[in-house]
């Protein structure tokens, strides 16, 4: 047996007083606003990690294109006894498929030859590539300069 008391809050069911909630249901405007300001918060440093790991990433496929390219021109030197002219030789001799897009600069005509020393023994021999380089002005994550990564 239930008993509703004259202004309808409280009520006796079953041998206890409970007391309805007054007003309507629902968050109120702090509870909102701390729930809004967490998300906020979880976003911009979610925001932050997705933008370290895509410069990492970048950095780990500069790293990888620079060791197959210097790869292809040592073995280029080993096969021929000479360094190739230029990195569009490493193609056409079949050294490289393709020049890989510079991950940094997002082309492939920034990536910067190092001419090898000329040899004084031969002056008949043409200097020729030994290294190459990002053709990239900005620092690395650790603050390097992307151009002098070896």
């Amino acid at each position: 047996m239930a008993k509703v008391s004259s202004d309808g809050n409280v009520r006796w069911v079953n041998g206890r007083w409970y007391r309805r909630a007054s007003g309507a249901a629902g968050f109120t405007m702090i509870e909102l606003l701390i729930v809004m300001s967490i998300i906020v918060l979880l976003a911009s440093m979610g925001m932050a990690q997705y933008r370290n790991s895509v410069v990492r990433a970048r950095e780990a496929v500069l790293k990888e294109d620079l060791f197959r390219m210097r790869d292809a021109i040592d073995q280029y030197y080993a096969d021929k006894n000479k360094y190739p002219a230029s990195l569009d030789d490493l193609v056409s001799d079949g050294y490289l498929r393709e020049i890989p897009v510079d991950p940094i600069t997002q082309s492939k005509e920034t990536w910067q030859p190092v001419n090898a020393e000329a040899n004084v023994n031969d002056t008949t021999a043409e200097p020729g590539i030994y290294d190459v380089k990002s053709g990239s002005d900005q620092a690395a994550l650790d603050g390097t300069s992307y151009a002098d990564w070896d």
